[in-house]
């Protein structure tokens, strides 16, 4: 049998959490980030235990099986959207089309270089997993 995964960048998945979390039903919620920056959401995630705002998980352990490489056949970064469709039309032999839903509004999401620094040593995991998704060359 053969699986298949979707990785976000690190930024842009915290950044999507972020925004999720900023929606107007979770105001006076302890999950809410609607009182924070976009940088400061993300220094919170980068510690040890960060509080429950920025407690979203783990991509890499998500997707980590439990000898420590990924859990999945295939593995595509979310950016390659193309290369995504591409691979998953070719198994049936059929067009796909994925339309956009489920995206969250476009709010702030300024961050400081020493924060993205700080949160590229923190989770590196995050990072080294999201960079060696296959980006399938024969179908990107």
């Amino acid at each position: 049998m053969e699986t298949l995964a979707v990785i976000r960048h690190p930024l842009d998945w915290l950044s999507s959490w972020y925004r999720y979390r900023h929606r107007e039903e979770l105001i006076g919620q302890p999950n809410s980030t609607r009182n924070l920056s976009f940088d400061e959401f993300v220094l919170e995630f980068c510690k040890g235990t960060p509080a429950s705002f920025a407690a979203v998980g783990s991509q890499a352990k998500f997707l980590t099986d439990t000898e420590d490489g990924p859990g999945v056949t295939h593995l595509f970064q979310y950016e390659n959207q193309r290369g995504l469709i591409a691979f998953l039309e070719n198994r049936p032999q059929r067009k796909i089309d994925l339309p956009l839903k489920n995206v969250s509004p476009k709010i702030d999401l300024s961050i400081l270089p020493s924060t993205v620094s700080k949160l590229e040593k923190s989770r590196v995991e995050e990072f080294e997993m999201w960079e060696n998704a296959a980006y399938e060359a024969q179908f990107g």
